[in-house]
């Protein structure tokens, strides 16, 4: 198992950057095992996948809506997932959750494949 939590949310304007991170807290799981995404839900809208990476970092994936503007990485010696925004936009308004997932998940992108979630945080984009 593994424990997530969110943090960096807050209130930006349009065409900043702001920088999220999740700490993961392991109970008899390794984080470097994991899959890790970064989902995102606006009001009144579902929770949509907007970037996720493998276990070891060497590849990652991206929705079309955040494709060139937001980056994924993490630190497995840190237990640390960041998601980087730039150029943000009104429509990047939403909670964002970071989730964890096996390894062998279909769907990057896809919620129901990860089985760990954070509580989310906030992240206001103003005009």
């Amino acid at each position: 198992q593994v424990r997530l939590v969110e943090s960096g949310g807050g209130l930006v304007q349009a065409g900043e950057s702001l920088t999220l991170s999740c700490l993961a807290t392991e109970s008899g799981s390794s984080f470097d095992g994991f899959h890790m995404g970064w989902f995102r839900q606006a009001p009144g809208k579902e929770r949509e996948g907007v970037a996720s990476i493998t276990w070891s970092g060497g590849r990652t994936y991206y929705s079309d809506s955040v494709k060139g503007r937001f980056n994924v990485s993490r630190d497995n010696a840190k237990n640390l997932l960041y998601l980087q925004m730039n150029s943000l936009k009104l429509d990047d308004t939403g909670v964002y959750y970071c989730a964890a997932a096996n390894p062998w998940l279909g769907d990057k992108l896809r919620e129901v494949e990860y089985d760990y979630w954070g509580q989310g945080t906030q992240v206001t984009v103003s005009s």
